[in-house]
């Protein structure tokens, strides 16, 4: 019964995941949580003005970023951001640069991750 009422709940919350109504801040528990951790850029990495932090985890077969961004180019704090269903060409192209693609972290960030944000509240 216990493994019933376990497989319904992740299945309920799984669909919540993509649902207009879940807040950003469930999602990213979410992904955080039960998500595998697939690899991590920093700010001393990324080297970017507005970007702090991007960091990637699978879930059933599929790419999530959290992404940490600076307020502005001085601030200290920082917002995290996710970003869903990203394909691992995606990942990979942002991460490491696609081949001849000498665009830094940033605008690879635009052009690879920033239109999959999560379709949450």
């Amino acid at each position: 019964m216990k493994k019933i009422i376990l497989t319904l709940s992740i299945l309920f919350f799984t669909t919540k995941v993509f649902s207009q109504t879940s807040s950003c801040d469930e999602v990213l528990d979410f992904i955080t949580t039960n998500g595998y951790y697939k690899a991590s850029l920093a700010s001393y990495t990324l080297n970017s003005s507005w970007l702090y932090k991007v960091t990637a985890y699978t879930y059933e077969y599929k790419t999530y970023v959290i992404a940490e961004i600076k307020k502005d180019e001085y601030a200290i704090t920082t917002k995290k951001y996710i970003f869903c269903d990203i394909p691992s060409s995606n990942w990979i192209n942002f991460q490491i640069g696609a081949y001849g693609d000498s665009n830094s972290y940033g605008e690879r960030f635009h052009k690879y991750i920033m239109d999959y944000k999560c379709d949450c509240n």
